[in-house]
């Protein structure tokens, strides 16, 4: 949804003075010739892409002069850059730049570019420009990126709602989304499964709440097409026209998201059946291959509980898969080695592993609550079956 590039604000703004002083421009061209358009971009190959862009763009229909205001710039030089979008602080900043090259590097990408031509009156449309000026000072121009609620969409979005007097919100808090965050995630990060697995085991309940049309166009996708049911007060449609400018040539992010339960389920299955068979055969490879599930469900559970205590990742917060995964499971490696000998859990090792089978019903239960719940059942499938089979191994003598 974002895209790098130089920051050059400063520079932007000089621009704009210097055209505006020289002849009729988008900065100082009155509201009755500005034509508004949402533009938007494709998911790219990239996984920081996966999501796609949009900007909105502000035409001079006299001098043919055009501009395209987005708000997915980010700088990997910015001082501490990776400790801050690790904790969730990320800092982004809003960009302009002439139409023409800025979409021309989205069509040499691949990625499909669509104008929508928006029915703002003039006033609308001058008092939409002057904001994005605004927002583009440098004092303006930053702001703390929210993976969903605030975001290069929402911004864009929000933009347009102001300039229309609310009327975007209005209409699309009253239709009811058609995905969560969580399988809207895991849709679009289809093409990098690993990636998408490891957002899928980080997010919380949060990711899970159902979502109106408003909140769930954070996606640029989904903001386009909402748009194409949006009416102004005088029942005119927002939507002049919609123009395909360059068609997507890369792979198509699927329809719906991917159900993980059958997969995740037959992994654990799989896993659960090989420390069954190792433990019985091969108690070598048996230690072995406990001993990278309990570190995997340990580290597993030390990152979910930073996400959830030290960051602002507030989408990761009360993640109940730390009921499967944490750092529990590090108490029980000693025991896994010693019972490949024979030697049985120690009381205290019951106590842990009836802990952890305590916690893993738990989690089950807690999909029986009322309201929102987080929605892990791959999670679940996968966890099960080895902690059952290690809880089996690890109390089982000779």
């Amino acid at each position: 949804m974002h895209r790098t590039g130089s920051i050059l604000l400063l520079f932007a703004l000089l621009l704009f003075g210097t055209l505006s002083s020289a002849h009729a421009s988008v900065a100082n061209a009155p509201g009755a010739n500005l034509e508004v358009s949402l533009i938007t971009y494709g998911p790219g190959a990239t996984y920081w892409e996966r999501f796609g862009h949009d900007a909105i763009e502000l035409r001079d229909s006299v001098s043919g002069e055009a501009v395209d205001f987005n708000y997915g710039v980010f700088d990997f030089n910015e001082s501490n850059f990776f400790l801050n979008f690790a904790r969730g602080r990320m800092h982004y900043l809003m960009d302009a730049g002439y139409s023409a090259p800025e979409q021309a590097s989205y069509v040499e990408d691949g990625r499909s570019v669509t104008r929508q031509r928006l029915a703002l009156n003039a006033d609308q449309a001058g008092a939409l420009r002057d904001f994005l000026l605004w927002n583009l000072r440098p004092e303006n121009a930053g702001y703390n990126y929210d993976y969903y609620a605030d975001n290069c969409t929402t911004r864009v979005r929000d933009a347009l709602n102001q300039a229309l007097g609310g009327i975007l919100k209005t209409q699309l808090t009253a239709r009811a989304g058609g995905m969560t965050y969580r399988q809207q995630t895991a849709r679009l990060m289809s093409a990098q499964p690993w990636l998408m697995l490891i957002m899928d085991l980080g997010l919380g309940p949060y990711a899970d709440q159902p979502l109106n049309a408003w909140q769930e166009s954070f996606l640029p996708m989904v903001l386009q097409a909402q748009l194409r049911d949006v009416h102004l007060d005088n029942g005119q449609p927002l939507l002049l026209s919609e123009q395909l400018l360059s068609p997507n040539r890369l792979d198509v992010p699927p329809a719906t998201a991917p159900d993980l339960r059958l997969p995740l389920a037959l992994a654990g299955l799989l896993i659960a059946a090989l420390i069954v068979a190792t433990r019985r055969w091969w108690h070598t490879g048996y230690a072995l291959l406990g001993t990278l599930y309990l570190l995997a469900a340990g580290l597993v559970g030390i990152l979910l509980l930073v996400l959830w205590t030290l960051t602002a990742h507030h989408s990761a917060w009360a993640n109940a898969n730390l009921l499967l995964f944490n750092p529990l499971a590090f108490l029980l490696l000693p025991t896994l080695w010693r019972s490949r000998r024979g030697l049985a859990a120690s009381r205290f090792i019951d106590g842990v592993i009836a802990l952890q089978l305590l916690a893993a019903l738990i989690a089950i239960l807690l999909h029986l609550l009322p309201g929102v719940v987080q929605q892990n059942q791959p999670w679940l499938l996968f966890a099960l079956p080895c902690w059952l089979a290690l809880a089996w191994s690890l109390r089982r003598a000779g």
